[in-house]
């Protein structure tokens, strides 16, 4: 019997979905994992480590090399100066920072303003923490931020807030604007701002905005990313989380009893992806950018209305005029019907009604593979 910290957290929609790929044929436009590797360098540098002694425990708070590695890329792309001995921790990806983040935080109790849809891990650390959360729902079809809704969502109650941009599921990437009225609240409630950045860099033709650049932000903000997304990595599990050092001490002292330390001989081949490989998530980004018009006019030209995303590399559907319950019950039958596998959006949501008939469409994939989905798709009736 499991604790009651995990009453109702379920086994992830990925693994059932899939599972389901896996055991129909199905081509996976579900989980965000890219079907080719990063940068070759990347990898032999990873390989050099194995095979010179970089086997055994890095210490807890990540290699110097990394940490040196991920302030400059800070600095190098949003100007901002870190102590790499202080205000810089390694972490088991970005799930860990978060989980980290939360844990070393939040109190039972406290309220968590976020937003809604949500990576579904903050829902499970925010339960298994004890606090509340206060979602703000971006709403289709343009997932723009509601600032009235923002504004409402904070109580004396709240602790922090988790914000996400680029925004996995929607593919919003919010503007300086709306990351200025969450520095305003921030500001005026006193409030950490836990921001997850893991798609920094894989946007298309909008801005991404760190909110610690904004003035008064430094020195209350949390920033967490990873090399997994930008540079074809995620299996790697390599991340961070980076601030100012109250912050940043409160990740180690949790991520001290979760996994210790991280992928000892990973880390130097993450310092020099971020050193030496730097150019390779803005060719990725560019890539993405054609993938992505191939999937969302393929759909459109399907009859579904489809969002087009400004970052990430997922795109959202409207599914409501096929006549499915929602868009779980579609999802769980496409792998029979029509040999695809895609993830209902309605999991990331606490608004049931407002995610019911969004389903959410990975093209981080090969383009042969995104044309195969689209013809098979093409190829059925997709009406229940």
């Amino acid at each position: 019997m499991s604790a009651a910290r995990l009453h109702g957290i379920g086994p992830t929609i990925f693994s059932e979905m899939s599972a389901l790929a896996a055991r129909t044929g199905s081509v996976n436009l579900g989980q965000g994992f890219p079907d080719s590797d990063g940068p070759p360098d990347v990898i032999a540098r990873a390989v050099e480590a194995l095979e010179h002694g970089d086997n055994q425990y890095a210490p807890g708070i990540g290699i110097p090399a990394l940490r040196a590695a991920i302030a400059r890329h800070q600095q190098r792309h949003y100007g901002i100066e870190l102590d790499p001995d202080r205000e810089v921790v390694v972490t088991t990806g970005c799930t860990e920072a978060i989980a980290a983040a939360l844990l070393g935080l939040v109190d039972p109790g406290d309220e968590v303003v976020l937003l809604e849809p949500y990576y579904d891990s903050y829902v499970a650390m925010l339960q298994m923490c004890g606090a509340v959360r206060r979602p703000v729902t971006l709403r289709a079809p343009d997932f723009r931020l509601d600032l009235d809704e923002l504004r409402a969502a904070v109580t004396p109650r709240t602790r922090l807030v988790l914000l996400n941009t680029p925004h996995n599921p929607t593919g919003t990437v919010l503007t300086r604007g709306e990351l200025q009225a969450v520095a305003d609240l921030a500001i005026e409630h006193d409030l950490v701002v836990v921001t997850d950045e893991v798609y920094e860099h894989l946007t298309y033709g909008a801005e991404h905005v760190p909110i610690a650049t904004l003035p008064g932000m430094a020195e209350r903000t949390l920033t967490l990313s990873s090399v997994g997304k930008s540079w074809s990595f995620t299996g790697w599990k390599v991340g961070w989380a980076s601030g100012p050092a109250h912050l940043v001490s409160a990740v180690l002292a949790a991520k001290q009893w979760l996994t210790f330390t991280s992928g000892a001989p990973l880390q130097p081949a993450v310092a020099h992806a971020l050193d030496h490989a730097s150019g390779y998530p803005a060719q990725l980004a560019a890539d993405l950018a054609a993938r992505r018009d191939l999937l969302c006019d393929g759909l459109r030209g399907l009859g579904l209305p489809t969002t087009t995303p400004e970052g990430t590399y997922f795109a959202t559907s409207d599914v409501r005029h096929l006549g499915w319950e929602d868009g779980l019950e579609l999802c769980r039958a496409l792998p029979e019907r029509a040999g695809v596998v895609a993830i209902p959006a309605q999991v990331f949501y606490d608004d049931a009604e407002a995610g019911r008939h969004l389903v959410r469409w990975a093209f981080c994939k090969q383009p042969a593979l995104i044309t195969e989905a689209l013809d098979r798709l093409a190829a059925v009736d997709l009406r229940r």
